[in-house]
């Protein structure tokens, strides 16, 4: 494996090769979530289609509070790796591991016991109740090896190879999708077979990572003696890592609350909103990934001192996001019917493609916010600026949950759609003006650690 030094050479090759592996890995992951969808919705029925549209944003809560910290540790072994610290980036890798062992098991603990309380508080119907929680609880107990994929793929990211982690992504999402066809679709199996396979997808992912780690990539490798918590890094990683858990969490728990004023218009309206719930995935993760590829790339530079080539990556970047938004926006408005019409057959299904439909026609269009809005986030995380990234998530889910709730009962679930917008809107208002007033406060920066660098916010101490 060959490290990639984005310090160095075209800007928007880097970006280029760094997010390409991203998003093709999150069109896979999408693509097994959208076929464990249909294929729950078409061989096992509506409801359970529902039940899973319902488990979802609990999963991504636990998901994304997972990632976020390996964001946040991702981001602090790129400055290590820019900055030519190969031993911090070693200790901060060992940190992150053994504190996500403790962390995921204590997850995996209390999402077993307070599943039911869980759903009750999202008003989940009571004939939808059991199929749903048994679906959740077997997902829970794959916590522990999504921290794990997690953790070693943003250790991965860290010094350039974004290439691998798509491999393992890619090879677990067709098993499992492979192992569904044939126990859902050919052998009948219900909803706890679909939880069973997503959770020997997730460990064979996190099996290997661990087996590349140990088996190509020296840099990153630890033996026995090097498997301890630094303190100073823990506590480091926990300020930087926490804050990003905690925005990465503030979308799922926006989910759940807008999941709380869906299930109150009806069975058909809870199978649309997840259905379509799965094409703003395929809209938005990808957008996440030139993000990241910002982020990576931003933090070596931060690194490296290079401030003038850090805003220079950032236009670029701006621009990968804006040219995806066109390509999205073009294929949604085409295909809208075909793809809700994927997810749904037989009574009922009328109602359902009709639904998602509408809602698609008004979205395609609005997903250019989330584009910027991921750069900014990307630049702020790069930079070390977490609480920025907090500020301006918060915000948009804020807004977006209380004009769900505001406008859903009338709309329906165009008013979900409205309030998305409402809620990025106020997002690009927050952050885009902060943006200026961080370069005129620091300056548009020289090519070296001088002074203006120092004074700049960073994520380690020089």
């Amino acid at each position: 494996m060959a490290a990639v030094n984005m310090t160095e050479g075209r800007i928007i090759g880097h970006l280029l090769r760094y997010s390409a592996p991203l998003i093709l890995g999150n069109v896979f992951q999408l693509t097994y979530n959208a076929v464990d969808s249909i294929i729950a919705g078409r061989f096992i029925g509506k409801e359970a289609l529902a039940a899973e549209g319902m488990a979802g944003p609990v999963m991504n809560l636990v998901i994304l509070g997972i990632s976020g910290i390996c964001m946040g540790a991702g981001v602090l072994m790129s400055e290590f790796f820019g900055a030519g610290e190969k031993e911090k980036l070693k200790k901060e890798m060992a940190t992150t591991l053994l504190f996500g062992l403790y962390f995921s098991l204590a997850v995996m603990v209390l999402g077993l016991v307070l599943a039911p309380s869980v759903l009750r508080l999202l008003r989940v119907p009571k004939e939808l109740m059991g199929m749903t929680c048994i679906y959740l609880r077997i997902v829970f107990v794959g916590a522990p090896f999504t921290y794990f994929y997690n953790a070693l793929a943003s250790a991965l990211k860290s010094v350039g190879d974004s290439k691998t982690p798509l491999k393992f992504l890619m090879f677990s999402s067709v098993l499992n999708g492979a192992l569904d066809l044939i126990f859902i679709g050919g052998m009948g199996f219900g909803i706890v077979c679909s939880a069973v396979t997503t959770v020997a997808a997730e460990a064979v992912s996190a099996g290997l990572s661990v087996w590349y780690v140990y088996s190509r990539v020296p840099m990153l490798q630890l033996d026995r003696k090097e498997l301890t918590i630094d303190r100073g890094l823990l506590r480091c990683t926990l300020r930087y890592g926490s804050v990003t858990a905690l925005q990465q969490s503030c979308q799922p728990v926006g989910k759940l609350l807008i999941q709380g004023a869906v299930n109150g218009l009806g069975v058909d309206v809870i199978a649309a909103f997840h259905a379509v719930n799965r094409v703003d995935d395929f809209a938005c993760m990808p957008e996440q990934s030139i993000s990241h590829g910002i982020t990576t790339f931003v933090a070596q530079n931060r690194g490296a001192g290079k401030t003038e080539r850090i805003r220079q990556g950032f236009g670029k970047g701006l621009m990968l996001e804006f040219g995806y938004w066109i390509g999205t926006c073009i294929v949604v408005l085409i295909l809208k019917e075909p793809i809700t019409a994927l997810f749904i057959t037989g009574e009922g299904a009328e109602g359902v493609v009709a639904q998602g439909s509408r809602y698609l026609s008004v979205m395609a269009l609005l997903y250019i916010y989330p584009a910027f809005t991921n750069g900014f986030q990307g630049f702020f995380r790069g930079m070390g600026m977490l609480k920025m990234t907090l500020l301006g998530t918060f915000i948009q889910t804020g807004i977006r949950v209380a004009v769900s709730w505001l406008l859903a009962p009338g709309l329906g679930i165009l008013g979900v759609a409205f309030a998305c917008a409402a809620g990025w809107s106020a997002m690009l208002l927050v952050e885009a003006p902060y943006y200026f007033l961080f370069w005129r406060k620091y300056g548009y920066g020289s090519e070296s650690p001088g002074k203006e660098d120092r004074k700049m916010p960073g994520l380690v101490e020089k």
